[in-house]
């Protein structure tokens, strides 16, 4: 197929392939890495007793092989057309001024640093810092074959109970963000925005970008009318650049909702009364009085709380999205399958 002129003159199907093809060096490249580091692990088993400091290598190796593995068997997991995808995440701080916008900001720190420790790209789209302290919205890019199939299910609103850091009287606080995940959907994904339904309004960047990007209205805000729905990006420097970026996720909200009319259609032919989860609190972060974040959907818990703040989220997806495929909660599910 590869050998076939016809291909790369369909520009579509040329990056179709090549992202097939991308996808299958990378599963290649974990399974070689998997054996390599099994074989290595084999040696220091049969020299440890010879030789026991081989013991913390032979530690890092095992830990190592667990760590591939968890990624090939998140994998196995993805159920749907579009797992494969990079996706687009937005996050929204609730009411509660300051505290709320913290938070979202942290949230932002939690799903940057799990993105860069699995190797994927985080790119800014938009991003409007509160007055105090935090953000008041926020769009990036998580750029990586999949991404978009292992962070789908943290769409909803999550909650932190914590002693505030803004309140001299060192009073407990709730806050609440809520998160969007949305797939960036290929060119092939036949989506309609025609030009007469945008109402596109330029306006000048009011975040950090240097004095060009301050300077002139390179921010762009396209609201779509036939939806209503409004999409911001102001950290390209240039208008044109942030234009094709606010399409790209316009494009993926428009794909969204059309996604959510079809499942909705299908339950109501199946006859299933399942709640669309948009909106609603997934999980409970809570510092104190005690330490603890679970997922109120799946049951899994930690009360180690720091790592899951520096990006260890991986239980919590995995957890998911077994949940997703079998129905099991973490009570139902062998010990093996979520211990850590």
């Amino acid at each position: 197929m590869l050998n076939d002129p016809d291909v790369w003159q369909d520009q579509e199907k040329a990056r179709s392939i090549g992202q097939e093809i991308s996808r299958i060096r990378e599963e290649k490249n974990l399974i070689d890495s998997l054996m390599s580091k099994i074989e290595n692990l084999q040696a220091y088993a049969e020299l440890i007793d010879q030789d026991p400091s081989l013991e913390s290598e032979a530690k890092i190796e095992a830990k190592d092989i667990e760590k591939i593995l968890t990624n090939l068997e998140l994998k196995v997991l993805f159920s749907e057309s579009y797992d494969s995808c990079s996706a687009i995440l937005s996050i929204h701080p609730g009411a509660g001024g300051t505290e709320s916008q913290d938070w979202a900001q942290m949230l932002l720190r939690m799903y940057s640093r799990w993105a860069e420790k699995v190797g994927f790209v985080v790119e800014i789209a938009d991003l409007l810092p509160g007055e105090v302290a935090g953000i008041k919205s926020a769009t990036v890019f998580i750029k990586g074959i999949n991404s978009y199939g292992f962070l789908k299910g943290e769409t909803g609103v999550h909650r932190l109970v914590r002693i505030s850091p803004f309140d001299a009287n060192k009073r407990r606080h709730t806050s609440f963000a809520s998160i969007e995940i949305l797939p960036e959907v290929t060119d092939e994904v036949k989506v309609e925005i025609r030009e007469e339904d945008l109402k596109i309004d330029t306006f000048r960047a009011s975040g950090a970008g240097g004095q060009h990007v301050n300077r002139t209205e390179s921010a762009v805000r396209l609201t779509h009318l036939p939806s209503g729905i409004v999409v911001s990006c102001q950290n390209e420097r240039s208008q044109h650049q942030n234009k094709a970026l606010a399409l790209r996720i316009l494009k993926a909200k428009l794909f969204e909702i059309e996604m959510q009319k079809r499942q909705k259609e299908m339950e109501k032919l199946a006859g299933k009364k399942t709640e669309i989860g948009w909106g609603r609190q997934i999980r409970s972060y809570v510092f104190q009085p005690y330490s603890l974040i679970k997922d109120l959907r799946t049951g899994y818990e930690t009360g180690n709380v720091q790592p899951v703040m520096d990006g260890d989220i991986d239980e919590f997806l995995k957890t998911y999205l077994i949940f997703q495929k079998t129905g099991k909660k973490v009570k139902d599910i062998e010990p093996q399958e979520v211990e850590e």
